[in-house]
């Protein structure tokens, strides 16, 4: 039999998918799907964010909504069909945090059921709705606005390092905000090198060949891959002694050396409240894609320690968060 990925994470009430989703049905409670490209073991903060958004529109799972779990685990070929399960299985909405890969899979399936997404770009460029402020269709959600940071990261990439003049970013094969990066570094005299990386191992070798290239310091885009692919990513950063900028406070947590980004938290926070204000009877073609309004800067002084780098004064200014 085909493995089923019902999953709910790290010791929720919600192990027990398939027993409690048969009661929960027949109980007539609203089923929501929820889509994610990434692996469970790794986004058990993001759904605890999603199912605090839930609660704060007045929806507890278990109590008076059912979610139904899947996880891509990094596999894109593999969304047309989890999206086709839980489109299959009739839900009130569907979320589609992490992404615009995911909504786009659901969407080619059906243009009734409510999709909520959260996605780093341009939603429109990328097809996902028609407009911002009047999404129309099936289709709504929130724009992390981090693929329009990367020149912002450069720039505190800089001057942390005013030295550096070669950089380098890892990017997926359709990345977007390229030449904007590209101004930023000769902006400041520098250069940029763009890496496509798609799995572990092409993310092993980019990282091997930094030295031999005299690259200064790197940056991790916001992609899904490398946005779930934390501790590697540090590990080869400590290993070749690299400072890296990431887009997500994770990582520094994790001890990355900084980030600068939207909240993630705060993101799927807000797609929880969107599935709620559609689980209540608003239609998503009036409800306009959010646009992320709280981002972070985060430095682990640690990580910059062990590095051999001194923050300046002026960077921790800007700080919002250090990390000891």
């Amino acid at each position: 039999m085909r493995r089923r990925e019902f999953i709910t994470l790290l010791g929720s009430a919600a192990a027990a998918t398939w027993p409690r989703t048969a009661v929960a049905q027949a109980d007539g409670l609203p089923v929501v799907g929820y889509l994610y490209f990434g692996v469970p073991e790794l986004s058990a903060s993001l759904v605890a964010a999603f199912r605090r958004g839930l609660s704060e529109a007045g929806f507890v799972e278990g109590r008076n909504v059912t979610v139904e779990y899947r996880f891509a685990h990094y596999d894109a070929a593999r969304l047309p069909e989890l999206a086709a399960e839980l489109v299959h299985r009739r839900p009130a909405v569907i979320a589609t945090p992490g992404g615009s890969q995911a909504a786009l899979a659901v969407k080619a399936l059906t243009n009734t059921v409510p999709i909520v997404f959260s996605a780093g770009i341009d939603p429109v460029q990328a097809g996902v709705v028609s407009s911002l402020n009047r999404p129309g269709g099936n289709v709504t959600g929130i724009g992390s606005m981090n693929v329009e940071l990367g020149a912002k990261r450069l720039g505190l990439l800089h001057e942390l390092l005013p030295k550096a003049k070669r950089f380098a970013t890892l990017v997926s094969p359709t990345s977007a905000g390229i030449a904007d990066l590209k101004a930023a570094a000769a902006a400041i005299g520098g250069s940029i090198e763009f890496v496509v990386v798609t799995n572990s191992r092409e993310i092993d070798e980019a990282f091997a060949t930094f030295p031999q290239k005299g690259i200064d310091a790197v940056l991790v885009s916001p992609f899904s891959l490398l946005d779930n692919r934390r501790v590697q990513l540090i590990t080869l950063a400590a290993h070749y002694r690299l400072p890296v900028m990431y887009t997500f406070r994770d990582h520094v947590e994790a001890g990355g050396l900084m980030s600068y980004g939207s909240s993630a938290a705060d993101r799927d926070r807000q797609v929880g409240l969107y599935v709620g204000r559609i689980l209540k009877g608003e239609k998503p073609a009036d409800l306009p894609v959010i646009r992320a309004v709280k981002f972070e800067f985060i430095i682990n002084l640690q990580t910059a320690r062990t590095l051999g780098l001194t923050v300046p004064a002026t960077l921790l200014a800007q700080v919002d968060e250090v990390i000891e």
